[in-house]
């Protein structure tokens, strides 16, 4: 029995993304990121979708990279968050993970273990973000304490984040840039900068590695340009069905607290999808939805897992009638937008009661 909802996944559509990641970056090795469930696509799958076409993969935390390696995942992964204490750091030696180190408690731990094999490790930066990384008053030290360990491959790999590359030409990015580059420019090693941002919009942050997230998944990282300018592609589509369609009378209300009132006689589709999928409750009356590949409004609040829609101008939708809630025709920045909020959040918010389906 096939679900309601669910989630369909457009491999063409990511490897479309992954080419223009590589026309931008054609020097550059690529570290693929897939943490929190590769944005909500299904970590796994977009894992062997990505086998033979990317470098690396990169996630957030050690559960992730194992989950990777139990599903049989044999591609080089970085663990952005590092290891915070010796058991950990031993799965790293053992399941030959890469580990991105930021504090002094790291290193002094790669100093005192014993492993049954080298690991590759990133030293990070903080350049600006102010979340992880050394200072640039702290890097000389980190880096003369890593380049003396025996525990880790060597040359170590050079890292940092930029806080704002989604806004062109910011202060802050021109400042990270120098900060890295004045403290990195003379030392053996490959360097890491580049995020989707920057691949995009910042060619002297792109080095020997870039970092692409968000556009692997056909979302564009700015606010002023959508992912069809960019030549990206939606790889998820969350879709469902009418499960329901009737009319409502004028005056009537639909949904909880009587948010929305019909003004007149209303045909009113009830879709099998709701925040309890990962639908976003907080949408505005008159979010787009497409229902049958035509555009029509959402009325009412969301409930945990319906929504309802207005089909005045499709009298012949009807139960069974398909639904696109964002993806292919409805870009997921819109809804975002109606919702108050960054497509981060909506990729992130599917939840585990979704079917996610290859295409």
């Amino acid at each position: 029995m096939s679900k309601a909802a669910f989630v369909l996944i457009d491999k063409q559509a990511l490897l479309n993304n992954l080419a223009i990641v590589k026309r931008y970056a054609p020097q550059s090795k690529v570290m693929a990121v897939i943490k929190a469930n590769a944005y909500g696509h299904g970590m796994a799958s977009i894992a062997r979708l990505l086998e033979g076409q990317v470098d690396s993969l990169a996630v957030a935390r050690t559960s992730e990279a194992l989950e990777l390696r139990q599903h049989g995942c044999t591609l080089p992964i970085v663990v952005l968050q590092g290891f915070v204490n010796q058991d950990e750091l031993l799965l790293y030696s053992r399941h030959q993970l890469g580990a991105v180190v930021h504090r002094a408690e790291q290193i002094m731990l790669l100093s005192e273990v014993s492993l049954p094999a080298k690991v590759s490790v990133w030293l990070k930066m903080d350049s600006g973000m102010s979340r992880l990384g050394f200072l640039p008053s702290e890097w000389q030290v980190a880096y003369q304490a890593l380049h003396n360990l025996h525990n880790i491959h060597q040359p170590i790999g050079l890292m940092t984040h930029l806080a704002s590359a989604d806004e062109a030409d910011h202060p802050q990015t021109i400042q990270q840039l120098h900060r890295f580059q004045s403290l990195t420019h003379d030392l053996p090693g490959l360097r890491s900068i580049a995020n989707s941002a920057a691949i995009l919009s910042c060619e002297e942050a792109i080095t020997d590695w870039v970092r692409p997230g968000l556009m692997l998944y056909g979302v564009s990282p700015f606010q002023n340009k959508n992912a069809a300018e960019l030549g990206l592609k939606p790889v998820m589509t969350p879709k469902s069905r009418l499960i329901a369609v009737k009319t409502v009378a004028a005056g009537e209300t639909v949904g909880y607290g009587g948010s929305w009132r019909c003004q007149y006689a209303t045909r009113v589709g009830i879709v099998s999808i709701g925040y309890g999928d990962g639908y976003p409750r907080y949408v505005a009356n008159g979010t787009p939805v497409l229902v049958n590949g035509h555009k029509v409004s959402l009325i009412g609040r969301v409930s945990m897992d319906m929504l309802a829609v207005d089909l005045s101008s499709l009298p012949d939708a009807d139960v069974g009638s398909q639904v696109t809630l964002w993806g292919k025709g409805l870009p997921v920045e819109t809804i975002a937008q109606c919702a108050d909020t960054i497509p981060y959040t909506l990729l992130c918010g599917i939840t585990a009661r979704v079917d996610i389906v290859e295409q």
